[in-house]
């Protein structure tokens, strides 16, 4: 069992560099020494910038305090218009934490989810026009593929489909979904354990999906009649927009580097031709922020008060990545081991951030209060 720390807070080391690609894409941030890269598709470390350090200073580590306990492996969160939480648990149930954060409730259990490998009742999201149409929207596994459904709290077992036939696996199966500024429904889809579905235009799989909020596509996608926003992914489990709304996303890498990128519409990010930094002489966009596997393995990405919060499960941390523009500062480690596994990060309405332990989903050691909901107090 894991022994529970004070708060901790440590620093990554990192080097500003520029990358082969467009002026846009050139800034990468890493916490690994640039000797390390491997020779192919990689880029010499350049000075550091100052706008970029001058965003990147440190802060205190927040006070953090328990919101809900005893989870069984929450995945997606998402406010409702009343300041009402829904978490999504791995294994089909949908639980209700009141505003307040003294009443958790079971909303119901959705049905046909199969929690098997890392799949089942992953992201949540809550429509834009809740107020009107009621939708919550969900990305689960079932017995035959991965699918975004949406449901109504009153009758949580009688779901529609939005999109069926994204493809499921063991492992990668993406599934974090979220509405963006556009009004436009987002989702990561992994690439379900084979890399060449990422450059497959014919396939959503290892990709970022972008669809009206009942499945179709839009007119304005890069690909005519396709929901591909983005592609060459390995596996996407995070995705948040800037106050300039820029949309960002977290990837796991395989066994080297993950990743932090800049968003773009109709854009390639690699894999699996290059993981972490590398253009592939233009074709590609490098990311923005990379880590070592072991630091990060970064599921949630929330952007709040200026920077991106990003949870890791392998690396039990909470990285803050300052954001000046497009460029990306020094990323802060937070709480280093103390919590264990973070799976998600998310924004709550009193301007708090919320994070989720992922400590019983088989991979993480436990303690007798897992798994939790944490309020980090970053207004300050």
């Amino acid at each position: 069992m894991r022994t529970r720390m004070t708060v901790l807070l440590t620093a990554g080391v990192v080097l500003i560099g520029c990358g082969s690609g467009t002026a846009a894409d050139s800034d990468t941030t890493t916490a690994t020494d640039a000797a390390d890269a491997p020779a192919t598709s990689r880029s010499e470390p350049g000075p550091p910038r100052d706008d970029a350090a001058a965003s990147s200073r440190a802060i205190e580590a927040p006070a953090v305090s328990t919101v809900a306990r005893g989870l069984d492996v929450p995945w997606g969160v998402a406010f409702l218009p009343n300041g009402d939480a829904l978490v999504a648990e791995r294994g089909g149930r949908v639980r209700r934490i009141a505003k307040d954060g003294n009443r958790l409730s079971t909303v119901g259990r959705l049905p046909g989810v199969e929690e098997q490998g890392e799949g089942g009742l992953l992201g949540l999201a809550v429509s834009p026009r809740y107020a009107r149409d009621r939708w919550i929207y969900a990305y689960m596994t079932t017995s035959r593929d991965n699918r975004i459904v949406r449901f109504k709290l009153n009758a949580p077992r009688t779901l529609r489909t939005v999109v069926s036939g994204l493809e499921s696996g063991a492992i990668h199966n993406g599934g974090r979904i979220a509405f963006g500024p556009d009004g436009k429904l987002y989702a990561g889809v992994g690439d379900v354990g084979d890399g060449d579905l990422a450059q497959d235009r014919g396939s959503q799989s290892g990709k970022i999906l972008r669809m009206n909020p009942n499945g179709s596509v839009p007119k304005d996608n890069p690909i005519r009649g396709s929901r591909v926003w983005s592609l060459g992914h390995r596996n996407v489990q995070g995705l948040t927009w800037d106050e300039r709304d820029r949309l960002w996303a977290a990837e796991f890498g395989q066994n080297t580097y993950d990743e932090i990128n800049l968003i773009r519409k109709g854009r390639n990010y690699g894999w699996p031709d290059v993981e972490g930094k590398g253009t592939g002489g233009g074709k590609y966009v490098s990311p923005k922020v990379v880590w070592s596997t072991s630091e990060a393995s970064p599921s949630g990405v929330t952007f709040l008060n200026g920077a991106l919060w990003v949870a890791a499960l392998g690396g039990e941390r909470l990285w803050r990545v300052p954001l000046n523009g497009t460029r990306t500062g020094k990323p802060q480690a937070l709480y280093v081991g103390d919590y264990g596994r973070i799976r998600t990060t998310v924004a709550a309405p009193d301007g708090s951030l919320w994070i989720t332990t992922s400590n019983r989903d088989g991979r993480g050691d436990p303690a007798d209060d897992d798994d939790r909901i944490l309020r980090v107090d970053v207004k300050g």
